[in-house]
């Protein structure tokens, strides 16, 4: 009677509950199951997850870290060599170039490997439920003729190794990878053009920071000496010891002084952090630059008639541009190659471990050739497309070709101009600084003398910032013939890339650019 019941209740059982008990069971249903609902499960799993403002605070120490990191720490008076060697060693747009140029020659490396056989190595396991048998049925009469039968073990392991090389698939593995190869050589001469802006932007900014380091000592003093002469006229106004008109009117010459004197002192103050972050240095970090003893004159490496040769020969931009040329190119090679036939050869040996074979193991080689005849008929317009990509590539090294020329002359014509500024600057700043002084050696027993003084003091200040100024963009005009020319800040071989190698380099390199006996005090 219990026995009874027990089959009643098993029949009587949900078929959820039937299908769970078939999902538990042991064997290679279950594992299936589990990994099929996994696989969706994990899929659904995935939701766009943003940081929080505390996880991106907590990064802030590393990315620092990270920034500053394997520097070496700065050591007395940063000179211009100093400069341009950290510019050149930690820059950070420097290194980026550097590891992009280092990713590109890795996707080469790449590349090659495509263009050997493939070697494909398989193993497997199979089984199935029930015995893979099969009969035959006469076609004649529709019955069958034959018992059922089997040739294949319900479980059995697979293993093989093939290897195939298509012919095809070469030809256009070996265009892509000279294509890559040129790529390499494009990413070189882009870092060569970061590193010529970069030496470009480091003469402008140490001279103008060295101004900022030199006028520094001497606004401060004019300033608080501006500042009393108002305190005290506010006060004679107050008095009313003068007449009204003539007090503010000296007030006002008095304001406009200093409204000049803090511009400048602001536009000092950004000088230093400018030239701290193209050296990554720490834009906060206290540092002195080496004062010069005077100016030297930039000389230009090249005669003003083969500077358009130079140029067309050394641009980064246009090298560049040759090596897209040649990129195009194999791009039309390889649309013609696509066209043709691809022809696989194929070895491999295999196992079976099915106990129903004869042979389990055996070796095999063919060869296949496929074609995809539709090609044909678009040829013209592969062949077409291919082309104007070329003809592209000739048009932009052309259209850069004018545009260097362009450049070099309006480079040359600018450098020309800030050289004549510099010199009448220089003549301005020894007028004014000869005014001071004889200012200063007059009376100041009154008012109309110290606001003289006053005025003489911040004028002699904003000249010699001027100057400072003009003598910077010469020397950004001397980096911009630089940059126009592509002619690089070091020589062809260094010895090494520590600092004191590269600045050694840097320095022997400047002798180069400097004209002699023309230094100005």
């Amino acid at each position: 009677m219990n026995e009874h019941k027990t089959q009643q209740s098993r029949k009587e059982e949900h078929p959820l509950s039937n299908a769970i008990s078939r999902f538990v069971q042991p064997g290679p249903k279950r594992l299936v199951s589990v990994l099929a609902a996994a696989a969706m499960l994990g899929g659904c799993a995935v939701q766009p997850v943003a940081t929080t403002l505390a996880e991106r605070t907590a990064e802030l120490p590393d990315q620092r870290q990270a920034m500053y990191q394997n520097q070496e720490a700065l050591a007395g008076p940063v000179t211009l060599e100093e400069a341009m060697a950290r510019a050149l060693k930690y820059n950070l747009d420097g290194r980026l170039k550097l590891m992009e140029e280092a990713m590109a020659q890795r996707q080469l490396d790449l590349s090659r490997w495509d263009m050997l056989p493939r070697l494909t190595a398989d193993a497997g396991y199979a089984w199935r439920s029930n015995e893979l048998a099969s009969s035959s049925r006469d076609v004649v009469t529709g019955q069958q003729s034959l018992a059922p039968s089997t040739s294949s073990a319900r479980s059995h392991y697979t293993g093989d190794l093939n290897l195939s090389w298509n012919v095809l698939d070469f030809g256009v593995s070996y265009y892509t990878a000279r294509q890559q190869a040129d790529r390499v050589l494009v990413m070189g001469e882009r870092r060569r053009k970061v590193v010529h802006l970069m030496m470009q932007q480091v003469r402008q900014a140490y001279w103008q920071a060295v101004g900022a380091q030199q006028l520094e000592a001497k606004v401060e003093p004019i300033l608080k000496l501006a500042q009393e002469a108002l305190d005290d006229s506010q006060r004679i106004e107050k008095e009313k010891l003068q007449s009204p008109l003539e007090t503010l009117n000296y007030q006002r010459q008095l304001l406009d002084i200093l409204r000049q004197l803090e511009a400048v002192r602001d536009e000092l103050a950004q000088a230093k952090p400018r030239l701290a972050s193209i050296m990554n240095v720490p834009p906060g970090d206290d540092y002195t630059l080496a004062a010069p003893a005077g100016f030297t004159m930039p000389k230009l490496p090249v005669a003003a008639d083969k500077m358009e040769e130079t140029a067309l020969v050394n641009r980064p931009e246009l090298v560049e541009a040759g090596y897209n040329e040649r990129i195009g190119l194999d791009e039309t090679r390889k649309a013609l190659a696509k066209l043709l036939p691809g022809v696989t050869l194929q070895l491999g040996a295999n196992f079976d471990t099915d106990n129903f074979l004869v042979n389990k193991a055996w070796d095999n080689a063919g060869l296949r050739m496929s074609w995809n005849l539709l090609n044909l008929l678009n040829a013209g317009n592969i062949r077409a497309a291919a082309d104007a990509q070329y003809e592209v590539a000739k048009q932009q090294r052309l259209a850069l070709n004018m545009a260097v020329l362009t450049q070099v002359h309006v480079a040359y014509r600018g450098y020309l101009g800030y050289k004549r500024a510099f010199e009448l600057s220089d003549k301005m700043n020894d007028v004014d600084q000869r005014i001071l002084m004889h200012t200063q050696n007059a009376t100041r027993s009154n008012a109309a003398g110290k606001l003289m003084e006053i005025r003489a003091g911040a004028s002699a200040v904003m000249s010699e910032l001027r100057m400072y100024q003009a003598y910077g963009a010469l020397q950004n005009a001397s980096g911009q013939m630089m940059v126009t020319l592509g002619l690089d800040p070091l020589p062809t071989a260094v010895g090494g890339y520590d600092l004191p190698t590269l600045r050694a380099a840097i320095a022997e390199h400047e002798k180069t650019l400097v004209e002699p006996a023309t230094q100005v005090q």
